[in-house]
This record gives C-alpha cells, sequence and structure tokens, in this order.
C-alpha cells in the first residue's frame, strides 16, 4: 500500500507544481487527505441512496431465504454459542480484546501508535453507526428476539464494528514482522469472529441479513479510508524527519 501511496504523493506533487510553480511538500498530502474526507461523505451518501433503493421484492426474497434457514438451525447449544459469540462483539468484548492487543503493541511492538490507531477506528465506525441507524430508520426484524434490543435495525452495529474494529487489526497483523503461523491463526480468528458476530445477529432474530452486508460494508470502508490516512501520517513524518 505504500508504494501506491508514494506514486500518489508523486503525481500530487507533480500537479502542485506545475499549478503554482513552487514547491509544496505539505500540500500534496493535506490534498490527500481531503480526498480521504470527500470519499467518507460521498460512500455515506451512496450508502444512504443504496439501502433506498434495495427495498425491493428482490431483496426481502434474500433476506427471508438466508433468516429462515439460519432459524431452523436453532438448538440450546448453538444459542448458547451465539449468545457469547455476539457479547464478544459488544462493549465489554472490544475493551478485553482491545486491552490485550494494546499491550501487545506496547510491550512487545513497542508501538504505543497501533493503540490509538485502534480506538480511532472503532470511535469513528460506532459513531457513523448511530448516524446511519438514524437516517435510514429501518426497524428490527418481527422474529423471536433471543436477546434485548432496543436500537434501529440498518446497518448492524456488531456487524460494522466487528469489520472496522477486528478488520483493522487484521491489516495491522498482516504487516507485522512475527511468526508467520502466529499471524496466519492470529488473521484466520479474527476472520472467524468477523463472520461470527455477523450470522449470530441473524440467528438471535435481531437483524435482517441484509443489515449485515451492509455493516460489513460500511466497516471495510473504515479499514481502507484510516489505512490509507494512517499510512499518510506516517509517510508525512518520515519526510520531515529526513
Amino acid at each position: 500500500m505504500q508504494n501506491v501511496i508514494k506514486l500518489i504523493i508523486h503525481k500530487f506533487k507533480q500537479l502542485v507544481f506545475k499549478l503554482f510553480k513552487k514547491p509544496n511538500d505539505q500540500l500534496p498530502y493535506i490534498l490527500i487527505s481531503v480526498l480521504a474526507i470527500l470519499i467518507v461523505i460521498a460512500s455515506t451518501y451512496v450508502f444512504i441512496e443504496l439501502t433506498r433503493n434495495l427495498k425491493t421484492t428482490t431483496l426481502a426474497q434474500f433476506d427471508t431465504t438466508i433468516t429462515d434457514y439460519i432459524l431452523t438451525q436453532r438448538n440450546p447449544p448453538l444459542t448458547k454459542y451465539f449468545i457469547v459469540i455476539t457479547d464478544i462483539g459488544d462493549v465489554y468484548g472490544y475493551l478485553f480484546v482491545f486491552t490485550l492487543c494494546s499491550l501487545a503493541f506496547i510491550l512487545i511492538l513497542k508501538k504505543w501508535t497501533y493503540a490509538v490507531q485502534l480506538i480511532v477506528v472503532i470511535c469513528l465506525a460506532l459513531s457513523s453507526n448511530s448516524i446511519l441507524k438514524k437516517l435510514i430508520n429501518r426497524s428490527r426484524p418481527e422474529l423471536e428476539h433471543l436477546v434485548t434490543i432496543e436500537t434501529l435495525s440498518y446497518p448492524s452495529g456488531h456487524a460494522m464494528t466487528a469489520m472496522a474494529f477486528y478488520g483493522f487489526l487484521i491489516y495491522l497483523f498482516y504487516q507485522f514482522k512475527i511468526n508467520l503461523i502466529v499471524k496466519l491463526l492470529l488473521i484466520l480468528l479474527f476472520s472467524f469472529l468477523i463472520v461470527s458476530i455477523g450470522i449470530s445477529r441473524i440467528y438471535l432474530g435481531v437483524h435482517f441479513p441484509s443489515d449485515i452486508v451492509g455493516g460489513y460494508i460500511a466497516g471495510f470502508i473504515w479499514v481502507i479510508l484510516c489505512a490509507l490516512i494512517f499510512n499518510i501520517i506516517k509517510m508525512y513524518r518520515k519526510e520531515i524527519n529526513a
């Protein structure tokens, strides 16, 4: 990703030099940051418009087919499992995982900035999810809810936060120079949690499948944009200190 960013910055510099007839090392980074913010705004707008247009018979059939299949799998042991999984995708679950990862970042990797980045990503996911829920205002499925829930339905906060939080952890651990087997196991674990948390919300009767898909898409957008911005900041600091 850094090679791509370097190429983009280089092209921006060339454009800036042509427009302003003088070097300005900071302007390309500012322009890219502004572009990232515009992408967030545009993506949110497109996401809302797409959601409005997806209220069709085809989407209803998709939700019904997937939900009916998952609900037929209900049994006491599986219900206990998915309640545990959905709790992992809640506040205390994230606090526990965040604490473990932060200790690893600070004590082993000597990089406290990764913990800060993780906080930024999850805060962005949570705040934007709350905004999207209010804007879209989709009610919960009229099914038996196996857990208590009071907020709106779309997009799924659990799915969106899981994708943003664990997706960003996947991005971070992919970069780390650690044992390959450990790295792969962690990436598989985080991927498993993302999928399981999403399925748990359908199984427990509190979300439509389309809620989960929407949450995954929105969370993934934050992973990509935050990774881009953090890389730009990192390279900018290197250039200043060079």
